[in-house]
Parts: structure tokens; C-alpha cells; sequence
């Protein structure tokens, strides 16, 4: 039953956005952000582990040919090659995707988005805000949020309008004003930061 529904739904996923062909990954056991933040994904150790996740690893493997991630994390690698690939659509429901440019279908919603390269750099600097408590990132004021509270409205707006208009500087600098703490702002970024480019580290813009 359980490799049926992965047939079912990579079909269905191919169906939808009309693709002769794919590459898929799985992330694998290494992951370079933890040499940054030993913490990065901690809380996930002690959760227990869904009954069928090995076997269904492995049959994506053999079946569809999955690509194992070495020391970078699936999401790195579906960002290296949309910005590699003209025409391509990364297909996923982990919204922290939603940083890289290009075209983007959620298989859950059946929700299709492209993403401009300003859309991109919003989502990245306001993630560093809010946090991401699912991996274990603490935004600025050490708190995780999975929704914006209304006193962070005003922030949101301005760094909206900074993405409209200015440049991913005019972004830094917001953040790194509400942070003050440069060392923590590095280590988020980088645990963040998803990949365009294989070895890519986030660092502060210029």
C-alpha cells in the first residue's frame, strides 16, 4: 500500500505540471549546516519515525530513481537545478523553497506559483525574522513563529516595500538592525539559506 501511494502520487505530480522527465533527491544522513549550528534540526532526534520510511526510501530509490543527497539536504539540490534549468518546477510543499526564483507547484494545495528573484529574497530575510521552529532556528528575538503576530505586521510591510524597492541590502539591513548580533544572524542565514550553487555558503551581502 504504501509504495502504491508513492506511485500514485509521482505520477500525479508528473500529470499536473506536464513534465516528461525528473530528477528527484532524498536527503541524506550528512548535512554541512550542523558544522554551523549543532543544534540545527536537534529537537527532530528523539521523534519517532514513520513505520514504512526506510522501505519507501529505498523503493524511491530503485523505482524512481531518487538521488541521495551526500552533505546538502534535498532542498539544496532542488534549487541547484532550477536555477541551473530553464524550465523547470520544483515540486514540494516545504515553503522554504518558496526563497528560490522560478516556478514552484505544492502537490498537496495542487497550487502552482512562480517566484521573481525579489519574491525570492522577501521570503528568505523574513524567515530570518520569524524563525523556523520546525528546524530548530531562532528568529530575532529567539522566538520561533509559524504565523505573523500582528506587531510584526508593520515590519513585514516595510521590508515588502524595501523588496519592491530597493535592493537585498536595503533587506539586510532591516534584519540585521532587529537582530543586533551578527554571529547569531550568520549561523540562521546559513542554516537557511537555501543552495543555488554546489559549496554555496550564505554570508552577509555587499
Amino acid at each position: 500500500m504504501a509504495f502504491k501511494r508513492v506511485d500514485d502520487l509521482v505520477q500525479r505530480i508528473l500529470h499536473a505540471t506536464a513534465s516528461d522527465d525528473y530528477i528527484s533527491f532524498i536527503s541524506g544522513s550528512e548535512n554541512f549546516r550542523m558544522k554551523y549550528n549543532p543544534e540545527y534540526k536537534a529537537q527532530r532526534k528523539d521523534l519517532p519515525r514513520p513505520e514504512y520510511l526506510q522501505p519507501v526510501r529505498e523503493y524511491l530509490v530503485t523505482r524512481w530513481h531518487s538521488q541521495v543527497t551526500d552533505g546538502i539536504e534535498a532542498d539544496d539540490a532542488m534549487a541547484i537545478y532550477q536555477t541551473k534549468l530553464e524550465d523547470s518546477v520544483i515540486c514540494t510543499i516545504d515553503k522554504d523553497l518558496l526563497q528560490v526564483p522560478g516556478k514552484h507547484y505544492n502537490f498537496v494545495k495542487e497550487e502552482f506559483k512562480t517566484v521573481s528573484p525579489k519574491e525570492g529574497l522577501l521570503s528568505f530575510y523574513w524567515q530570518l525574522i520569524m524563525g523556523d521552529k520546525v528546524d530548530n532556528i531562532f528568529g530575532f528575538d529567539g522566538k520561533a513563529r509559524p504565523t505573523t503576530p500582528k506587531f510584526l505586521e508593520p515590519l513585514y510591510e516595510e521590508m515588502v516595500h524595501a523588496s519592491q524597492m530597493g535592493t537585498e541590502l536595503d533587506l539586510f539591513e532591516i534584519v540585521k538592525e532587529k537582530y543586533n548580533d551578527d554571529e547569531r544572524l550568520l549561523m540562521n542565514g546559513i542554516c537557511l539559506w537555501v543552495q543555488r550553487t554546489e559549496g554555496e555558503i550564505w554570508k552577509f551581502p555587499t
